[in-house]
């Protein structure tokens, strides 16, 4: 059965099966559409007017350091939070003017964890189930498919108390999924996560963008994870930075990065500018740099800095690279001094603005 519905364009679209398919079967609209979303919370603006679009069966990934303004824009477009202007259509329903359609076509998996623990993980898949709507004799079916997806058919009597970390996130996965959304939310999956798990976490989620056609959109500070996606945009302050392909966002950085540590790093980014014309900054306690077939730069540094070296690391282009380059900072630091401001933001309030 297809239905329309009206798109922010004033194009009305047919979805449902075979609706608005291209001559691969598959659909060459948007899943989600943002036009200057911006987001304010007294006198903070979270999200500063961001634009993009996220195509059908993509997987996209936000990447910031925490505060970036990521998770508001998330709830923002699962309607969790409304914006202070802009627009933004997911699955071809306006946030604003059709929450309740928009909200039964996406998934959402939260940052913090929402199943109940009392539960075992066939309840908790149920009872998202009812409170979806799912037709009554296809909720064993779809439970099994997606608890064997993520590995745990074998736990479904078991209650959610008796699990780990991992099984948790997975499970949260799953119910995420069992209405058949078009859009699957991900805000910060693997956060808390040991480097194991959280590569096991992301080789559900490569199974899943095969075998349920969905689109994925996630947040993740976490360099190694925005790699998988098919593209991902870079959010610093509320306003995105950078949005491209991984690759495509590495090529741009068109460098190698060279960090050295010195007994003055002040004197050692004197000394770039001054003896080579390079541009230097500390970056996790190190003077970090870009030059061109770094490698070969190695020598000439040792020699001509005039500045001891204790230790030099060269690697090719990495995303954390491709933060600095538009940011000034490596991401790490960034969530250092967000940290750093929310404290001096606390401070200033328990005092009442006293110094």
């Amino acid at each position: 059965m297809k239905q329309r519905s009206r798109m922010p364009d004033g194009v009305t679209y047919e979805h449902g099966m075979g609706a608005n398919l291209d001559g691969n079967g598959h659909d060459p609209r948007p899943a989600i559409v943002v036009r200057g979303l911006v987001k304010n919370f007294d006198e903070v603006r979270a999200v500063r007017g961001v634009d993009f679009e996220v195509g059908t069966g993509e997987v996209f990934g936000f990447l910031g350091p925490n505060g970036a303004g990521k998770t508001t824009t998330i709830n923002m477009l699962c309607t969790l939070a409304k914006p202070t202007a802009g627009s933004a259509s997911v699955a071809g329903h306006d946030v604003v003017k059709d929450r309740d359609e928009v909200r039964r076509n996406i998934g959402l998996v939260f940052q913090d964890p929402t199943l109940d623990g009392y539960l075992t993980a066939e309840q908790n898949l149920r009872l998202h189930a009812e409170l979806y709507g799912v037709q009554s004799d296809l909720v064993d079916p779809r439970m099994e498919q997606l608890l064997t997806m993520v590995g745990l058919w074998d736990r479904k009597d078991s209650p959610v108390a008796t699990f780990s970390g991992g099984m948790r996130r997975r499970l949260e996965i799953a119910r995420g999924l069992m209405h058949s959304p078009r859009v699957l939310f991900l805000d910060e999956p693997t956060i808390g996560l040991d480097p194991q798990t959280r590569r096991l976490i992301w080789n559900y989620i490569r199974e899943l963008k095969v075998r349920e056609e969905i689109t994925i959109f996630m947040t993740t500070h976490y360099m190694d994870e925005a790699e998988w996606c098919d593209r991902i945009a870079i959010m610093d302050h509320g306003q995105i930075v950078a949005l491209d392909r991984p690759d495509a966002l590495k090529e741009r950085v068109g460098t190698d990065r060279v960090s050295i540590h010195t007994d003055d790093n002040e004197a050692a980014i004197a000394a770039l500018a001054e003896r080579f014309g390079v541009e230097a900054r500390v970056a996790e306690g190190a003077v970090a740099f870009g030059v061109p077939a770094g490698e070969q730069f190695v020598p000439r540094l040792f020699a001509e800095l005039g500045v001891p070296i204790r230790a030099v690391n060269v690697s090719r282009p990495t995303l954390d690279d491709v933060f600095m380059s538009y940011t000034g900072t490596t991401i790490r630091d960034a969530e250092e001094d967000q940290a750093k401001h929310r404290n001096r933001v606390m401070m200033q309030m328990m005092t009442g603005g006293r110094r």
